[in-house]
């Protein structure tokens, strides 16, 4: 087994200049940030009094469960022998927040949009979205399913 360790500084960005003295004194803004990377700025969802314009925590899983199955995918495609052009994804996620007020993830589904240059890609494409979510290191790390629905589109390369 091989270790992989990472590292990510998260700064609170949001007292207003009497810190936490009382639950609407302060913002939930904050910053993440990892070496020689740009700076997220990030907030809590508003419906728990963060800022709307910035990303709030459950977006960013949403995020990093939607990049990592898409890095798995394009590296199985590419072993394949399906010529993905174009990939994108709409994921959407739902978290039930419970009467303490605390709350947890019960799935999310990935919405990928491919583009194939061959229509006979379009079987394996489709079916190496269940060995990508059996590779992805972020979806075996969550204690909720992870589904995919994914389109596949053919659009084959002009020759000019």
């Amino acid at each position: 087994m091989k270790n992989h360790h990472y590292k990510t500084l998260i700064r609170w960005t949001g007292n207003k200049g009497t810190g936490t003295s009382s639950y609407k004194d302060y913002e939930r803004s904050h910053t993440i940030s990892a070496e020689n990377k740009v700076i997220i700025e990030a907030s809590s969802d508003p419906a728990f009094r963060g800022d709307q314009t910035k990303y709030n925590p459950e977006e960013m899983l949403l995020s990093s469960l939607s990049s990592c199955h898409m890095l798995w995918y394009l590296h199985f495609c590419s072993q394949a022998g399906v010529i993905v052009t174009d990939y994108t994804d709409e994921a959407t996620g739902i978290m039930n927040e419970t009467v303490n007020g605390s709350g947890h993830f019960t799935e999310v589904t990935l919405h990928p949009m491919i583009t194939v240059t061959e229509e006979s890609m379009i079987e394996t494409a489709r079916e190496l979205h269940h060995k990508a979510n059996e590779y992805c290191f972020i979806a075996n790390s969550v204690n909720f399913p992870v589904k995919h629905i994914p389109t596949v589109l053919v659009k084959q390369i002009s020759s000019q």
